[in-house]
């Protein structure tokens, strides 16, 4: 778990160099000016434009970690039934249908190989991180995930995350241009969006330390 906060801690600070970088440019507090001659490099016009797509960007950067959150917190679940040798009938009923989901999601032929102590690897050697999550992920994924595997809801405001995605969708699909997206929301209000989102994710990823280290994740028989 200590890899995905930790890599979770870095997204972050990204994100929020990223977004002061931006918000000094829109108050004027940092000019583009050429190196040559020392003059603005783009027109008023043009640099409105262009902090137009930098506000759209950070929209991508925050899709990035929200589905980067969830996908590391729960191979860190998948690490520690690794690390454990979590048999498939000490699990609780939630997470055998799990299991048996993403051995659905394999052939056959290919996975047996990898299946020599049956009860211990058909929980660890089926996971696939790139099935978890794919472009949608919001605060209803992240309940319905929750849900799934059995750890804690977060209880913190998930509203802006359908927003994010939805802007990130937007900009995936071309349903609207960088200068769109970025006109719809000023700099202070992405930066209140990512305020909501990073406390959403981490309360997420509190929810998940708590339910590995109190193996929440066992049977109620086979729990300490």
């Amino acid at each position: 778990m200590i890899r995905a906060q930790t890599d979770f801690r870095e997204r972050v600070a990204e994100i929020e160099a990223y977004l002061a970088f931006v918000q000094k440019i829109e108050a004027g507090d940092t000019l583009l000016i050429q190196r040559d001659s020392q003059m603005p490099a783009y027109a008023s016009t043009d640099q409105k434009n262009l902090i137009r797509t930098f506000q759209a960007s950070a929209f991508l950067l925050l899709y990035n970690l929200m589905e980067s959150t969830v996908s590391n917190a729960i191979e860190a679940i998948f690490d520690e039934f690794s690390n454990r040798g979590t048999s498939f009938d000490s699990c609780r009923p939630t997470i055998r249908r799990v299991v048996l989901g993403n051995l659905k999601q394999h052939n056959l032929d290919d996975i047996l190989p990898d299946l020599n102590s049956l009860s211990i690897d058909i929980v660890t050697k089926t996971f696939q991180k790139n099935k978890i999550v794919s472009g949608n992920v919001d605060a209803k994924k992240i309940r319905d995930v929750a849900d799934e595997y059995g750890f804690a809801r977060p209880s913190a405001d998930g509203n802006p995350l359908l927003t994010v995605k939805t802007s990130r969708n937007d900009l995936a699909h071309g349903s609207k241009s960088f200068a769109e997206v970025g006109r719809d929301y000023t700099i202070a209000q992405i930066i209140s969006i990512k305020e909501k989102v990073v406390a959403y994710l981490d309360a997420m990823l509190i929810n998940v330390t708590t339910y590995i280290n109190q193996q929440h994740y066992l049977a109620a028989p086979d729990r300490p």
